[in-house]
């Protein structure tokens, strides 16, 4: 059997046990990006024309590189009517000078500007397939768009997605089954929020380097890689160093208290390590470290009681 073959078998389960937590999985990713989400202008506005801006300035530039650029673009052409008319020359110039690379995306921004004008006057499509039809809009930008500016786009599937998909879900390194998983996760008619959601929880909490814990990613109690530790990913081929990391055990601390209301602090230790010993060098002293840095993060809370130390969930 290939490894393919084992996560495709595997994944039938996982299928299984999401379906029966859907809700809840849907639930703890929207209200962890409506509790504190990065902070960017385009994510303040429902304008199809500035979110075609952003959109494109994005690719392959770095978010923090484009916020100024897009500002000033604005500021220069703030609508769409304005960047139409404007000298291709202009646009091709501003893209040059604020380094944004690839010139032509400034020349398709502007042709596509102009084609709104005169196939939509001036009002823009609001389907994906639509705005697919803009110059130079492909598909990942044309559902950006409508999700972002209409709530009316499918499920993104991009490299930050897949990696959360492949990991959480444990999801077959496919295409087919990538699009097939994002588009039963994501809620009817709520593209907006939950394309921003997943693709925040990609960027911030599960990136090439997963920060699980310090993210508070909402889909710990699911994922299966926080679960078996293994973190690769399609586009994260080697395998971080985790087995026997604190990672790996504040992962089963958290897995464990989940499942009981409390735990004493030895049962505890017991339960998620062979070898624990209370006075030994894998003891108290070591777990109590790895529950205050569960605490720190707010996500346990230890309670002294006589000669018991007890830890359950925040």
């Amino acid at each position: 059997m290939t490894d393919g073959e084992a996560r495709s078998e595997g994944s039938n389960g996982r299928d299984d046990a999401l379906s029966e937590d859907l809700d809840a999985v849907r639930d703890a990713l929207v209200s962890w990006y409506e509790a504190d989400h990065r902070s960017f202008p385009w994510r303040e506005t429902d304008d199809a024309y500035a979110i075609l801006v952003s959109e494109v300035m994005s690719q392959q530039t770095q978010l923090d590189r484009v916020v100024s650029a897009w500002r000033d673009f604005l500021d220069r052409w703030p609508t769409v009517e304005a960047l139409a008319a404007a000298d291709r020359a202009d646009v091709v110039a501003f893209w040059s000078d604020h380094s944004l690379g690839y010139n032509n995306r400034a020349k398709y921004l502007h042709e596509a500007a102009e084609q709104v004008l005169a196939e939509y006057d001036g009002d823009f499509p609001e389907t994906p397939e639509a705005l697919s039809e803009l110059m130079g809009v492909g598909p990942y930008t044309a559902n950006a768009v409508a999700s972002f500016a209409f709530d009316n786009g499918d499920a993104v599937v991009d490299t930050n997605v897949k990696r959360v998909l492949y990991r959480a879900f444990d999801v077959e390194d496919d295409d087919a089954e990538f699009e097939r998983v994002a588009a039963d996760l994501m809620p009817a008619g709520e593209s907006r929020v939950w394309n921003n959601a997943i693709m925040e929880l990609g960027g911030v909490a599960c990136g090439k380097k997963p920060r699980c814990d310090e993210a508070g990613c909402p889909w710990r109690e699911w994922c299966h890689a926080y679960q078996t530790g293994d973190f690769t990913a399609p586009d994260v081929p080697a395998q971080p160093s985790f087995e026997g990391s604190r990672r790996q055990f504040r992962g089963r601390i958290v897995r464990l208290l989940g499942e009981h209301d409390e735990m004493e602090l030895d049962a505890l230790g017991h339960r998620i390590r062979v070898d624990y010993s209370s006075d030994g060098e894998y003891g108290r002293e070591w777990l109590r470290g790895l529950l205050s840095d569960l605490a720190d993060d707010g996500l346990v809370k230890i309670e002294e009681g006589g000669d018991q130390t007890t830890a359950h969930l925040q």
